[in-house]
């Protein structure tokens, strides 16, 4: 397990982010008395700010909140999105004292090299770069102090954001999603657990040519310290000059590498943005990434992919029958005839790019940080007239991946037969042999 959540440290976490947030209540109420909407742009760009100075688990969360299709009025989504999990490093001191305290007073001899400074550093951890005897280059990953306690007060005061958005909006039920949220980051801070979706995924992956994932190192492992093969690539953002069919090529190995496990095993990368891939290798006729980060992983009941094509089959024969067993298939409730009809607008967005048998752009406006924007605050408005819709656990991290993917496409300007590379993975699915080969792979990785 990763570090037990102290009472002091979870106090004073809570006090903090409470003392901030409490603070942007009430100047939102104060703003709402002399005739300010709660849903004023200017309060959501106020609770960027406040959100942006906290940093930790919190942050994140309302990023992830931002990027979940309807979870938030769109006023605020949009601001939500926009905050970045990047965090400043801890110093050299830090490190010294949590590389002992996870390997041993020792620790040192068990690398050649080893950069003191982070390369890279996010909410929960940061990576460093080492050198091991064997001659093999890897990465460490090292969580920050106390984080088990952040998480816990930081779940706290979501609630309270959660009730805030609620008295701007209720037209989504966030329950569900709350405790989606919250089971997935308390995942996210057992290193131990993401060693073992780096077995899981070299598993998924292995033998195909398109992606790599790196090898862990368990024996510089623990729950609070995961250390792996680093991966030699350059970021995604560095081939948007490139001719088109290189960047068709990245695209369509993000695509399959992500894609291809859902379909043959039900298992998603629940965190697709451009900072977790890098390329390796790019040219005209192929390209091979390199997948990161594997804190976040949803695993799926065959039934939600099932749920998945028939959705597909309801909107290309405009089976309305079929789309409301699809939309029970993915866990949805209670649906009236009007409301599954304002969901299927949101549908129909998503599955535009798969359903038109031709080469084109991932989204035709072509707009990264916009992506689904227009479609969303649309059936936000119409759900809001309707009434609340619950949003089941299984369909958050789904929604937010799509839309993720998207976004990483339109960066890159790819333009695919969407349609066609969809239609191999779902023309070959069987919920039996998924159900098979999930289980064989769970088990094997030790999940």
């Amino acid at each position: 397990m990763a570090d037990q959540s102290t009472l002091t440290g979870r106090l004073a976490r809570f006090a903090k982010v409470g003392a901030n947030l409490g603070g942007f209540a009430a100047g939102a109420a104060v703003a709402r008395a002399g005739g300010r909407s709660l849903d004023d742009p200017k309060n959501a760009a106020e609770l960027k700010r406040v959100l942006g100075e906290l940093k930790g688990p919190l942050m994140k969360l309302a990023q992830i909140l931002g990027n979940i299709p309807d979870a938030v009025p769109p006023e605020f989504a949009r601001e939500l999105a926009e905050l970045q999990a990047n965090a400043p490093p801890m110093g050299q001191g830090f490190v010294r004292r949590r590389m002992a305290g996870e390997l041993g007073a020792d620790w040192r001899s068990r690398f050649t090299d080893f950069t003191p400074e982070a390369v890279s550093a996010a909410s929960l951890g940061q990576v460093h770069k080492g050198l091991l005897p064997t001659g093999e280059t890897v990465a460490v990953k090292l969580q920050y102090p106390d984080m088990a306690s952040a998480v816990e007060a930081d779940l706290g005061q979501l609630d309270l954001l959660l009730s805030l958005f609620r008295r701007v909006d209720g037209s989504i039920d966030t329950s569900q999603i709350r405790d989606e949220l919250a089971a997935r980051l308390r995942e996210e801070l057992d290193y131990g657990r993401e060693l073992k979706h780096l077995l899981l995924y070299r598993a998924l992956l292995a033998g195909e040519s398109h992606a790599r994932v790196p090898a862990p190192v368990a024996e510089l492992s623990t729950p609070r310290l995961l250390t792996m093969e680093w991966l030699e690539g350059t970021r995604l953002l560095d081939w948007k000059s490139a001719p088109q069919q290189v960047r068709n090529r990245i695209a369509e190995a993000l695509f399959l590498g992500w894609y291809r496990p859902f379909y043959r095993f039900g298992v998603i990368h629940g965190d697709p943005h451009l900072g977790n891939y890098t390329v390796a290798r790019a040219d005209a006729d192929a390209a091979v990434v390199n997948l990161l980060d594997f804190g976040c992983v949803r695993v799926f009941p065959p039934r939600f992919i099932q749920g998945v094509n028939e959705l597909y089959s309801a909107i290309e024969a405009g089976n309305d029958a079929r789309a409301a067993e699809a939309f029970e298939l993915w866990g949805f409730k209670g649906l009236t005839p009007e409301i599954r009809e304002v969901l299927m607008q949101w549908a129909r967005f998503l599955y535009g790019p798969l359903l038109e048998d031709r080469v084109r752009p991932i989204d035709l406006d072509g707009k990264p940080g916009d992506y689904g924007r227009a479609t969303a605050q649309k059936v936000h408005a119409e759900l809001k007239r309707l009434g609340t819709v619950t949003i089941p656990a299984e369909f958050v991290f789904m929604d937010r991946a799509a839309i993720g993917l998207g976004g990483v496409f339109i960066q890159l300007g790819a333009e695919l037969n969407w349609h066609r590379l969809f239609r191999g993975l779902m023309d070959d699915f069987d919920v039996a042999a998924v159900e098979g080969r999930q289980a064989e792979a769970l088990a094997q990785a030790g999940l």
